[in-house]
């Protein structure tokens, strides 16, 4: 479950599927500075915009192992988070709260994992495993948005300044790694949040980080598996 291919996405190749994508803030008339740092400091600047942030939504697409990953995940800081993720049409429902880690499949993914046993015996539940050990401690990371934000904005090298583009409707400015050559993008105004990041190559990606501070509800799913108990009773 956990990769060994350090990227500006590792944290979703360390999902038993797949990667993914980040980008996009609101909006605002007055620029924040971040143009005029230098690229460390900008860095700086982005994570801790980012960590202080109560809410995230993070979304995209990309390739891991030669697969087609797409995803759409609402990260609540402190607490964890929920959303969606497939490869080739095998798809989940993740949610993380607190402790604990939940996971619906859709019939292709259970039948994937599983074979056609449990694709019936699962069909429209939902499992429940461990947030820190086992084979959900993966899942738990990558909706932990402080985990999320730490391994995703780690430039490795000394970074250089790409320019400013348009991010959507939002203009953010470039950061490049020197070492892994993903682009980190940073809101140019309003607070200097992350608003994309981008890699080429094998995991090559864009992940879009948008609706910061916006509400996000949590709730655990009723009558979920025990995992734990589902392998021990194998």
């Amino acid at each position: 479950m956990h990769a060994r291919h350090i990227s500006l996405l590792s944290p979703f190749l360390a999902l038993p599927l797949a990667v993914a994508i980040l980008a996009g803030c609101g909006s605002s008339a007055s620029t924040n500075g971040i143009a005029d740092k230098q690229p460390a400091q900008a860095l700086a600047a982005a994570k801790a915009a980012a960590n202080a942030a109560s809410s995230v939504h993070v979304s995209g697409s990309a390739v891991a192992g030669g697969s087609p990953i797409t995803f759409d995940l609402a990260l609540l800081a402190g607490r964890g988070g929920r959303g969606t993720v497939s490869e080739k049409g095998l798809g989940f429902e993740v949610v993380h709260l607190g402790d604990t880690v939940y996971i619906k499949g859709s019939p292709a993914f259970y039948q994937r994992v599983g074979g056609a046993a449990a694709a019936r015996l699962l069909h429209g539940k939902w499992l429940k495993g461990p947030a820190t050990v086992g084979s959900f401690a993966s899942l738990a990371s990558l909706t932990d948005l402080h985990k999320l934000i730490e391994t995703t904005l780690a430039l490795r090298g000394t970074p250089s300044r790409a320019g400013t583009v348009s991010v959507g409707k939002q203009k953010a400015v470039g950061i490049i790694g020197a070492a892994n050559g993903g682009t980190l993008y940073i809101a140019a105004s309003g607070p200097p949040y992350p608003v994309a990041v981008t890699e080429d190559g094998s995991s090559a990606g864009r992940i879009v980080l948008d609706h910061w501070n916006e509400p996000v509800t949590l709730a655990a799913p009723a009558n979920a598996l025990d995992i734990t108990q589902l392998q021990s009773s194998q």
